[in-house]
């Protein structure tokens, strides 16, 4: 991890804010699952090698980095909201909603949340939004990992309960195959029937 993942960090430090956390979101674009979201607080400068955005890195590189996050982190909290949750409120209330849960979990309060991407709402304490935070913030790349690691492992094991759809491969992101898959079988419990419209129209 470069030293510049903690200029963001750095910024916020300077303008009085001592307890940061970084909040990001996993599986907002799939076709089935929950979405999670995972927000954690580094001790402040913390190295940990190999730390960027989670899209960036192997999944064997995910899952060494997972423990060490975990283990090194002040905080960490990891939330979801389900595909009944999406389809009712969509999938940006949703994202919301995760995010809201897996702050509750810090045992730590955060002075700041740094979210990544370029929406936002009330968490109850202040946020900015950081675009591509999750390779540019060392706290918001770390969540990045948790989340994307919990929601793979969700995925895995739900492919064991719906082998037919090959979660463990695509982690119900619409692929061909998934496409081909829900073609023959049509969607299971666990697919969002609001991303589905296009392919089942309105009912």
């Amino acid at each position: 991890m470069e030293e510049s993942m903690w200029e963001i960090e750095d910024e916020n430090y300077s303008e009085g804010f001592e307890i940061i956390c970084g909040v990001d979101e996993a599986g907002r674009g799939p076709l089935a699952g929950p979405v999670y979201a995972a927000a954690v607080i580094l001790p402040k400068h913390l190295q940990i090698p190999g730390l960027n955005d989670s899209k960036k890195l192997s999944d064997k590189r995910r899952r060494e980095l997972y423990p060490v996050i975990c283990d090194q982190a002040l905080a960490y909290g990891i939330g979801f909201a389900t595909e009944q949750e999406i389809d009712e409120i969509n999938i940006l209330q949703a994202t919301f909603l995760a995010m809201e849960r897996a702050m509750a979990q810090l045992k730590i309060r955060p002075d700041l949340a740094l979210i990544d991407g370029n929406r936002q709402k009330d968490f109850g304490l202040p946020v900015k939004t950081i675009v591509k935070g999750d390779s540019r913030s060392a706290n918001i790349a770390a969540a990045s990992v948790l989340a994307k690691v919990s929601r793979d492992d969700w995925m895995i094991a739900m492919a064991e309960k719906y082998p037919e759809y090959g979660f463990e491969v695509h982690k119900g992101y619409g692929t061909r195959a998934h496409y081909q898959a829900l073609e023959a079988y049509g969607p299971s419990p666990i697919h969002r029937m609001s991303f589905l419209k296009k392919f089942y129209g309105e009912k």
